[in-house]
């Protein structure tokens, strides 16, 4: 028998596709395989352009294509559209006439561009491993379980979900048969008041930053009105007594880009840019909003940035790829805009859909294949549209 206590290490070199799902050079305050190497590689094919151009041609009307604001500039040109995950499922029913929807974004807005579009229409995620690490950090099973705590706690009848637009399909029917609502970064504190009219407290899924910040900030509650429920600890690790106090029950999620930024990102990027303003997405975290000068979500970043005086200095907190656009586009103006924190990290299941995949999700539609087809099932779909409708409907 061997001898493990004298036994050398094995040599063991990673595949290339364990290093695709671990990551190189993991940034341990973000998510597990994120890599920071401070720009993304070219397309490895020089025709790839030419190719995506002539297959979106060939397509015409019959395609969509929709590209978020985090997506690479090599995605975001052949994008009939640009926007935030809710402004664009919303562009994707508003085309009933286009066949085929290619969501250049990820897994979650994916499937909430299949619940608003009709039937007939097919959703195209051109790579199914682009998902997002916040809206796994809620699974179906977790969210029902939770419940039963509430129930038993005695607080389920006076706790009103609200979840945010990044969730799963499975957690906005959750919320929308559980009396419910949606909300994205930009409404956020109309769907919490509209929750409060409701019921006595909130059960915010799945960023826990979102929900804090704008129950603290934007509501004038106090950070001892919310409590955090862990899905990986008993009974959320929390008492009973903890939930019957609580107005504010929040789980323990959170965006990996944006939950990087801290207090020392902004106190050190003051100190090197003097007079800089400060602009951070809602998703941050309490400290890094209370410390910042605006808080806005990516409309609100885009726009700001727009109507800024030229000369002006901004740090944004906010994913790399969106500011270094920005940057570019209003270097002109010379406003000077840098990413807030030192070490560039781009949103890696945001950039899963690259060029490559892109072509090969458009040459396999002229070639008459839809490729992963994004498919929310009836009944999800139903509870999930409930729940995206009473947020269409907020004042």
């Amino acid at each position: 028998m061997r001898d493990v206590t004298t036994a050398q290490p094995l040599d063991v070199q990673p595949t290339p596709l364990a290093l695709l799902l671990l990551g190189r050079e993991a940034d341990p305050r973000s998510e597990r395989g994120v890599e920071c190497p401070g720009d993304l590689p070219a397309p490895s094919d020089p025709d790839l352009v030419a190719r995506a151009r002539a297959a979106k041609e060939k397509l015409g009307d019959k395609v969509f294509v929709l590209g978020h604001h985090y997506q690479r500039d090599e995605v975001i040109e052949f994008a009939d559209v640009t926007g935030d995950s809710f402004k664009l499922a919303r562009d994707a029913a508003a085309r009933p006439d286009a066949e085929y929807i290619v969501f250049c974004g990820v897994h979650f807005m994916a499937e909430s561009a299949d619940i608003l579009t009709t039937e007939a229409q097919q959703v195209v995620l051109p790579d199914l491993a682009a998902g997002c690490s916040m809206a796994d950090m809620a699974t179906a099973e977790q969210v029902a379980e939770c419940w039963e705590v509430l129930t038993e706690a005695g607080v389920a009848e006076a706790t009103v979900p609200v979840s945010y637009m990044n969730s799963s399909a499975d957690i906005k029917a959750f919320t929308g048969k559980h009396g419910g609502t949606i909300c994205t970064s930009s409404n956020a504190k109309r769907a919490l008041e509209w929750a409060f009219q409701q019921g006595q407290k909130v059960l915010f899924l799945p960023d826990q930053h979102l929900g804090r910040n704008t129950a603290v900030r934007d509501m004038g509650m106090s950070l001892e009105d919310c409590v955090v429920y862990n899905p990986h600890k008993p009974n959320g690790g929390l008492t009973p007594e903890e939930l019957r106090a609580a107005t504010m029950i929040l789980w323990r999620g959170h965006c990996s880009v944006h939950g990087r930024f801290s207090l020392d990102s902004v106190n050190d990027v003051r100190e090197r840019i003097p007079g800089v303003n400060v602009l951070v997405h809602p998703e941050c975290k309490h400290e890094v909003v209370a410390a910042a000068d605006y808080v806005g979500s990516t409309e609100y970043i885009i726009k700001a940035l727009e109507a800024a005086p030229a000369g002006s200095k901004w740090a944004i907190g906010t994913e790399l790829n969106l500011v270094r656009r920005l940057a570019n586009r209003f270097a002109d103006q010379g406003k000077e805009i840098v990413f807030l924190d030192k070490t560039v990290c781009f949103c890696s299941t945001m950039n899963r859909i690259d060029l490559p995949h892109l072509v090969w999700a458009l040459e396999s539609l002229v070639a008459g294949k839809v490729v992963n087809r994004i498919q929310v099932d009836q009944e999800t779909e139903h509870f999930a549209k409930l729940a995206l409708e009473r947020m269409l409907a907020l004042p």
